[in-house]
Protein backbone atom coordinates (compact mmCIF):
# COMPACT_ATOMS: atom_id res chain seq x y z
CA UNK A 1 0.00 0.00 0.00
CA UNK A 2 2.81 2.40 0.89
CA UNK A 3 4.66 1.67 -2.36
CA UNK A 4 1.50 2.33 -4.41
CA UNK A 5 0.96 5.61 -2.55
CA UNK A 6 4.58 6.63 -3.22
CA UNK A 7 4.28 5.87 -6.94
CA UNK A 8 0.99 7.75 -7.31
CA UNK A 9 2.26 10.74 -5.32
CA UNK A 10 5.57 10.96 -7.20
CA UNK A 11 3.85 10.74 -10.59
CA UNK A 12 1.38 13.45 -9.56
CA UNK A 13 4.18 15.69 -8.29
CA UNK A 14 6.61 15.01 -11.13
CA UNK A 15 4.32 15.02 -14.18
CA UNK A 16 1.32 16.89 -12.76
CA UNK A 17 3.47 19.94 -12.04
CA UNK A 18 4.58 20.01 -15.70
CA UNK A 19 0.98 19.91 -16.94
CA UNK A 20 -0.08 22.66 -14.54
CA UNK A 21 2.85 24.79 -15.72
CA UNK A 22 1.84 24.18 -19.35
CA UNK A 23 -1.76 25.19 -18.63
CA UNK A 24 -0.54 28.46 -17.09
CA UNK A 25 1.59 29.14 -20.17
CA UNK A 26 -1.33 28.32 -22.47
CA UNK A 27 -3.32 30.93 -20.55
CA UNK A 28 -1.16 33.54 -22.24
CA UNK A 29 2.02 33.96 -20.20
CA UNK A 30 4.22 32.78 -23.09
CA UNK A 31 2.78 34.77 -26.01
CA UNK A 32 4.07 37.78 -27.93
CA UNK A 33 5.74 40.45 -25.82
CA UNK A 34 5.25 38.29 -22.75
CA UNK A 35 8.03 35.98 -23.99
CA UNK A 36 10.72 38.33 -22.71
CA UNK A 37 8.93 38.47 -19.38
CA UNK A 38 8.77 34.69 -19.23
CA UNK A 39 12.49 34.40 -20.04
CA UNK A 40 13.19 36.79 -17.16
CA UNK A 41 10.83 34.88 -14.87
CA UNK A 42 12.46 31.61 -15.92
CA UNK A 43 15.94 32.93 -15.12
CA UNK A 44 14.78 34.19 -11.73
CA UNK A 45 12.95 30.95 -10.95
CA UNK A 46 15.89 28.74 -11.88
CA UNK A 47 18.41 30.85 -9.93
CA UNK A 48 16.11 31.00 -6.90
CA UNK A 49 15.48 27.25 -7.09
CA UNK A 50 19.23 26.64 -7.03
CA UNK A 51 20.31 29.24 -4.46
CA UNK A 52 17.25 29.45 -2.18
CA UNK A 53 16.06 25.84 -2.17
CA UNK A 54 18.42 23.14 -3.46
CA UNK A 55 21.80 24.40 -2.27
CA UNK A 56 20.65 25.38 1.24
CA UNK A 57 19.08 21.94 1.60
CA UNK A 58 22.32 20.31 0.42
CA UNK A 59 24.47 22.40 2.79
CA UNK A 60 22.20 21.65 5.75
CA UNK A 61 23.32 18.03 5.47
CA UNK A 62 26.43 16.48 6.96
CA UNK A 63 28.27 16.68 3.62
CA UNK A 64 31.38 18.85 3.65
CA UNK A 65 31.15 22.34 2.15
CA UNK A 66 34.32 21.84 0.08
CA UNK A 67 32.95 18.61 -1.40
CA UNK A 68 29.66 20.28 -2.29
CA UNK A 69 31.35 23.31 -3.87
CA UNK A 70 33.58 20.97 -5.86
CA UNK A 71 30.47 19.10 -7.01
CA UNK A 72 28.89 22.43 -8.02
CA UNK A 73 32.00 23.39 -10.02
CA UNK A 74 32.25 19.99 -11.70
CA UNK A 75 28.53 20.17 -12.52
CA UNK A 76 28.80 23.58 -14.20
CA UNK A 77 31.82 22.40 -16.25
CA UNK A 78 29.99 19.18 -17.15
CA UNK A 79 26.95 21.05 -18.46
CA UNK A 80 29.22 23.40 -20.41
CA UNK A 81 30.87 20.37 -22.04
CA UNK A 82 27.45 18.83 -22.67
CA UNK A 83 26.42 21.99 -24.51
CA UNK A 84 29.65 22.01 -26.55
CA UNK A 85 29.20 18.34 -27.45
CA UNK A 86 25.64 18.99 -28.62
CA UNK A 87 26.75 21.94 -30.77
CA UNK A 88 29.66 19.93 -32.18
CA UNK A 89 27.33 17.04 -33.02
CA UNK A 90 24.91 19.40 -34.76
CA UNK A 91 27.73 21.10 -36.68
CA UNK A 92 28.89 17.78 -38.11
CA UNK A 93 25.36 16.77 -39.09
CA UNK A 94 24.79 19.87 -41.23
CA UNK A 95 27.23 20.97 -43.90
CA UNK A 96 25.69 24.45 -44.04
CA UNK A 97 26.44 25.28 -40.40
CA UNK A 98 27.73 28.84 -41.18
CA UNK A 99 24.39 29.70 -42.80
CA UNK A 100 22.59 28.20 -39.81
CA UNK A 101 24.62 30.37 -37.48
CA UNK A 102 23.62 33.41 -39.47
CA UNK A 103 20.03 32.37 -39.21
CA UNK A 104 20.52 32.01 -35.46
CA UNK A 105 21.58 35.65 -35.19
CA UNK A 106 18.72 36.67 -37.44
CA UNK A 107 16.33 34.76 -35.24
CA UNK A 108 17.65 36.54 -32.16
CA UNK A 109 17.15 39.91 -33.83
CA UNK A 110 13.61 39.07 -34.91
CA UNK A 111 12.61 37.27 -31.72
CA UNK A 112 13.38 40.25 -29.55
CA UNK A 113 11.00 42.32 -31.67
CA UNK A 114 8.26 39.72 -31.22
CA UNK A 115 7.94 38.55 -34.86
CA UNK A 116 10.28 35.64 -35.45
CA UNK A 117 9.27 33.69 -38.54
CA UNK A 118 8.52 30.03 -37.72
CA UNK A 119 10.44 28.67 -40.72
CA UNK A 120 13.59 30.63 -39.98
CA UNK A 121 14.56 29.26 -36.62
CA UNK A 122 14.92 25.52 -37.07
CA UNK A 123 18.70 25.79 -36.97
CA UNK A 124 18.57 28.44 -34.27
CA UNK A 125 16.73 25.97 -32.06
CA UNK A 126 19.38 23.33 -32.66
CA UNK A 127 22.15 25.74 -31.75
CA UNK A 128 20.57 26.31 -28.36
CA UNK A 129 19.64 22.69 -27.72
CA UNK A 130 22.65 22.18 -25.44
CA UNK A 131 21.00 24.36 -22.82
CA UNK A 132 17.85 22.28 -23.19
CA UNK A 133 19.70 19.01 -22.65
CA UNK A 134 21.52 20.48 -19.65
CA UNK A 135 18.18 21.55 -18.22
CA UNK A 136 16.59 18.13 -18.76
CA UNK A 137 19.59 16.38 -17.20
CA UNK A 138 19.48 18.65 -14.17
CA UNK A 139 15.71 18.31 -13.96
CA UNK A 140 16.02 14.53 -13.97
CA UNK A 141 18.57 14.60 -11.14
CA UNK A 142 16.40 17.06 -9.21
CA UNK A 143 13.26 14.96 -9.75
CA UNK A 144 15.12 11.83 -8.67
CA UNK A 145 15.99 13.63 -5.43
CA UNK A 146 12.37 14.78 -5.04
CA UNK A 147 11.24 11.17 -5.39
CA UNK A 148 13.60 10.06 -2.65
CA UNK A 149 12.39 12.88 -0.40
CA UNK A 150 8.72 11.95 -0.99
CA UNK A 151 9.45 8.26 -0.38
CA UNK A 152 11.27 9.12 2.85
CA UNK A 153 8.29 11.16 4.02
CA UNK A 154 5.82 8.36 3.21
CA UNK A 155 7.98 5.82 5.04
CA UNK A 156 7.91 8.08 8.09
CA UNK A 157 4.17 8.87 7.97
CA UNK A 158 1.48 8.66 5.26
CA UNK A 159 0.12 12.15 5.97
CA UNK A 160 3.63 13.60 5.90
CA UNK A 161 4.15 11.88 2.54
CA UNK A 162 1.04 13.53 1.08
CA UNK A 163 2.15 16.94 2.40
CA UNK A 164 5.61 16.40 0.91
CA UNK A 165 4.15 15.44 -2.50
CA UNK A 166 1.85 18.49 -2.58
CA UNK A 167 4.75 20.71 -1.53
CA UNK A 168 6.96 19.32 -4.29
CA UNK A 169 4.18 19.79 -6.87
CA UNK A 170 3.62 23.40 -5.81
CA UNK A 171 7.33 24.11 -5.80
CA UNK A 172 7.91 22.54 -9.22
CA UNK A 173 5.21 24.51 -11.08
CA UNK A 174 7.01 27.88 -11.29
CA UNK A 175 10.34 26.43 -12.31
CA UNK A 176 8.73 23.99 -14.79
CA UNK A 177 7.19 27.08 -16.41
CA UNK A 178 10.77 28.24 -16.88
CA UNK A 179 11.80 24.81 -18.17
CA UNK A 180 9.03 24.84 -20.79
CA UNK A 181 10.02 28.32 -21.96
CA UNK A 182 13.61 27.14 -22.43
CA UNK A 183 12.60 23.90 -24.16
CA UNK A 184 10.26 25.75 -26.53
CA UNK A 185 13.34 27.55 -27.85
CA UNK A 186 14.40 24.14 -29.16
CA UNK A 187 11.09 22.29 -29.72
CA UNK A 188 7.42 22.85 -30.41
CA UNK A 189 5.00 23.06 -27.49
CA UNK A 190 3.96 19.39 -27.44
CA UNK A 191 7.54 18.12 -27.72
CA UNK A 192 8.63 20.48 -24.94
CA UNK A 193 5.84 19.23 -22.65
CA UNK A 194 6.72 15.61 -23.46
CA UNK A 195 10.45 16.09 -22.76
CA UNK A 196 9.91 17.92 -19.46
CA UNK A 197 7.21 15.39 -18.47
CA UNK A 198 9.67 12.53 -19.06
CA UNK A 199 12.16 14.30 -16.80
CA UNK A 200 9.36 14.76 -14.26
CA UNK A 201 8.56 11.05 -14.45
CA UNK A 202 11.99 10.37 -12.97
CA UNK A 203 10.39 11.46 -9.68
CA UNK A 204 8.57 8.11 -9.64
CA UNK A 205 11.85 6.28 -10.25
CA UNK A 206 13.38 8.19 -7.35
CA UNK A 207 10.40 7.22 -5.21
CA UNK A 208 10.78 3.56 -6.17
CA UNK A 209 14.52 3.55 -5.44
CA UNK A 210 13.95 5.52 -2.26
CA UNK A 211 11.39 2.99 -1.03
CA UNK A 212 13.95 0.18 -1.19
CA UNK A 213 17.24 2.00 -0.61
CA UNK A 214 16.42 5.23 1.22
CA UNK A 215 18.85 4.45 4.02
CA UNK A 216 21.82 3.81 1.72
CA UNK A 217 21.13 6.74 -0.64
CA UNK A 218 20.49 9.34 2.03
CA UNK A 219 24.18 10.31 2.17
CA UNK A 220 24.22 10.97 -1.60
CA UNK A 221 21.16 13.23 -1.64
CA UNK A 222 23.12 16.48 -1.02
CA UNK A 223 25.27 15.73 -4.07
CA UNK A 224 22.20 15.04 -6.23
CA UNK A 225 20.78 18.40 -5.13
CA UNK A 226 24.06 20.18 -5.88
CA UNK A 227 24.34 18.67 -9.38
CA UNK A 228 20.77 19.76 -10.09
CA UNK A 229 21.66 23.25 -8.84
CA UNK A 230 24.64 23.44 -11.18
CA UNK A 231 22.41 22.74 -14.18
CA UNK A 232 19.89 25.43 -13.22
CA UNK A 233 22.64 28.01 -12.62
CA UNK A 234 24.34 27.13 -15.91
CA UNK A 235 21.14 27.32 -17.97
CA UNK A 236 20.04 30.61 -16.38
CA UNK A 237 23.42 32.30 -16.88
CA UNK A 238 24.36 30.87 -20.28
CA UNK A 239 21.04 30.37 -22.07
CA UNK A 240 18.49 32.78 -20.62
CA UNK A 241 20.19 35.91 -19.30
CA UNK A 242 22.31 36.47 -22.46
CA UNK A 243 19.03 36.73 -24.41
CA UNK A 244 17.91 39.46 -22.02
CA UNK A 245 21.10 41.52 -22.34
CA UNK A 246 19.86 43.68 -25.19
CA UNK A 247 19.64 47.44 -25.44
CA UNK A 248 16.04 48.19 -24.49
CA UNK A 249 13.99 51.16 -23.39
CA UNK A 250 13.85 52.02 -19.70
CA UNK A 251 10.31 50.65 -19.54
CA UNK A 252 11.26 47.33 -21.17
CA UNK A 253 14.31 47.01 -18.92
CA UNK A 254 12.19 47.67 -15.84
CA UNK A 255 9.74 45.00 -17.00
CA UNK A 256 12.60 42.49 -17.30
CA UNK A 257 13.81 43.30 -13.79
CA UNK A 258 10.28 43.02 -12.38
CA UNK A 259 9.72 39.61 -14.02
CA UNK A 260 13.13 38.42 -12.80
CA UNK A 261 12.16 39.48 -9.29
CA UNK A 262 8.76 37.78 -9.65
CA UNK A 263 10.50 34.51 -10.54
CA UNK A 264 12.79 34.79 -7.53
CA UNK A 265 10.03 35.77 -5.11
CA UNK A 266 7.61 33.13 -6.39
CA UNK A 267 10.04 30.25 -5.90
CA UNK A 268 11.31 31.64 -2.59
CA UNK A 269 7.80 31.93 -1.15
CA UNK A 270 6.70 28.49 -2.37
CA UNK A 271 9.95 26.96 -1.10
CA UNK A 272 9.38 28.57 2.30
CA UNK A 273 5.81 27.24 2.44
CA UNK A 274 7.02 23.79 1.37
CA UNK A 275 9.60 23.70 4.14
CA UNK A 276 6.94 24.88 6.56
CA UNK A 277 4.79 21.97 5.42
CA UNK A 278 7.55 19.52 6.26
Amino acid sequence: MTLVAILLATLAAGIGSVWVADLLLRAGLGRGNAQQGMLSLAAGALLATAFMHLLPEAFESEAGAKDLFLTLLVGVVFFFLLTKAELWHHGHEHHHAPLAQGEDHAHHDHAHHGHAHPSAHGHARSHRSGGGWSLLTGDSVHCFGDGILIASAFLADMRLGVIAAVSVLAHEVPHHMGDLVVMRLNSNRNAAVLKVSLAGAVTAFGGLVGYFLVGQLEAWLPFFLTIASSSFVYVALSDLIPQLQKQLSARETLAQVVWLAVGIVLVTVVSHLAHGGH
